[in-house]
């Protein structure tokens, strides 16, 4: 009852009071993006959600304009706007996800989406059955996770949440989120 119903109605309540909430901050930030070179507010990229399917996934775009797509451990190599350091230290370039939680392509916690060009990290959360839950906002490998953690771990702890959606496993890892977000950020 809970994976099937409950969990979406929760996601669904708590994303529109967080736009509510946040929507100055939003605001702010767009046109903060939008004035610093002209280019769209939102980054957009296709990942793969519930069972493989291709969804657009947005951020607030924290790069110049026409930068390649990378996979997140080599973003390190591209170069990253004077605010983007600073929405991206603050995790604040993930707000628009909240509209992919609203679509429904995404939860507020489960495994985060890859990019499909990640066959293998999407192949062993087929076998775990990972792939079969919503991607979230955040997830239990991100709040167990360490810098470039291998792709064979965050399946393990993509496949172990899997194994145990439940209130409980979402409640702990929503406040396992509130420390990982309390931790010194990482340098850009």
């Amino acid at each position: 009852m809970y994976r099937s119903f409950i969990k979406r109605s929760i996601d669904i309540s708590i994303t529109i009071l967080a736009l509510i909430g946040l929507s100055p901050i939003i605001l702010v930030c767009g046109l903060i993006i939008y004035f610093q070179d002209f280019g769209p507010i939102v980054f957009k990229q296709k990942r793969v959600g519930k069972n493989g399917r291709i969804f657009l996934f947005f951020k607030f775009r924290s790069m110049p304009v026409n930068t390649p797509n990378v996979q997140s451990r080599e973003t390190d190599k591209l170069k990253i706007t004077p605010f983007g350091k600073i929405i991206r230290r603050t995790n604040i370039d993930e707000l628009p996800q909240l509209f992919n939680i609203l679509k429904g392509d995404m939860s507020i916690v489960g495994p985060r989406p890859p990019i499909p060009s990640q066959t293998n990290l999407i192949e062993m959360r087929r076998e775990n059955g990972a792939l079969d839950c919503r991607p979230g906002l955040t997830g239990w490998a991100q709040v167990n996770a360490y810098d470039f953690m291998p792709e064979e771990q965050k399946a393990r702890f993509d496949g172990e949440y899997a194994a145990d959606i439940s209130i409980s496993m979402d409640l702990k890892v929503i406040l396992k989120t509130f420390v990982y977000l309390t931790k010194k950020p990482p340098t850009y």
